[in-house]
């Protein structure tokens, strides 16, 4: 395969129907007719030599020669990508382009103050930020869909590289005006006669609670849920109850007074870790090493 087939807008086609599972799907998020879609496949297939999809009802999975042409085109961008940012250092150019990815508890706040107090050093560097879940991080790396990803972590992925992995306890996080805002540590125990609020179940926060309380036979009933951080965040500071997160994602805030953040002394609640992830084996673009060592020094300060 040529290196102008791999930069073809039949690969790209290829790419967005593997990642969506649908022709349909994959045309609305390239904004084409899907029969322009259908077209590139099938002119690949045919430049291949081989079919590349398996097709169902329901949509289209990639059969084995899919997944390798998929897994070779991803690094084939990146490579790209890098190239080109190195071809950028050559000439003295500080520019680039840095694709992140993190949870949401992450991207209201602690990841934008990184962004704008990095491009005051590095000001030709362009930023692209998602939020997904935390399951969804190494995935979108694995994909090529991103560079770094800034996550809480209880497990190890294989193929993914850890640039940095420090402690991220759970914290008790309440208002200044709270009766237990002066308390210089705090059990679960002592705040369970607190309205709480929570994320959903599906959150490993909120399952290291439950595992937790559950040890400690410790009843809650949450008065607000939201699978949103941010409005669990709001509604503490404006004197609603308690919530927890850890004191990375809610850094600014307490910077300006609008939360005083607490530590836990129960077991379950100082188990979790912030990763930076990459991806392992793939030599990373100047500007991606600049910030992790950036992100680094910021953790550690």
């Amino acid at each position: 395969m040529t290196l102008s087939t791999l930069q073809s807008p039949a690969l790209r086609y290829f790419l967005e129907v593997v990642r969506s599972g649908s022709v349909t799907e994959a045309a609305e998020r390239l904004d084409v007719a899907p029969s322009a879609v259908s077209r590139q496949i099938a002119r690949l297939e045919k430049e291949m030599n081989t079919l590349l999809f398996e097709r169902h009802a329901r949509g289209m999975v990639p059969n084995a020669a899919g997944e390798l042409l998929a897994a070779h085109a991803k690094r084939t961008r990146q490579d790209i990508d890098r190239l080109n940012g190195d071809i950028l250092a050559l000439r003295g150019v500080r520019q680039g382009r840095i694709r992140l990815v993190c949870t949401e508890g992450y991207a209201f706040g602690f990841v934008p103050a990184l962004i704008a107090s990095f491009r005051r050093e590095y000001t030709g560097i362009r930023f692209e930020l998602q939020a997904v879940s935390q399951h969804d991080i190494p995935l979108r790396i694995r994909d090529g869909e991103a560079d770094i990803g800034l996550t809480l972590s209880l497990t190890s992925h294989s193929d993914i590289r850890v640039e940095l992995r420090t402690p991220a306890p759970v914290m008790a996080v309440v208002a200044p005006d709270h009766s237990m805002a002066r308390k210089r540590t705090l059990s679960l125990a002592q705040l369970a006669p607190y309205p709480m609020a929570l994320p959903d179940r599906a959150s490993t926060l909120r399952q290291l609670l439950e595992i937790s309380c559950s040890r400690q036979q410790l009843v809650y009933d949450p008065v607000f849920t939201s699978s949103h951080l941010d409005a669990l965040i709001t509604f503490a500071a404006a004197s609603g109850g308690v919530t927890f997160c850890g004191e990375l994602a809610i850094r600014e805030r307490v910077k300006r007074g609008d939360v005083v953040c607490l530590p836990l002394r129960d077991r379950e609640m100082n188990e979790r870790h912030f990763e930076v992830q990459t991806l392992a084996g793939r030599p990373l673009p100047e500007a991606c090493k600049a910030f992790i060592a950036h992100v680094i020094a910021e953790v550690r300060r």
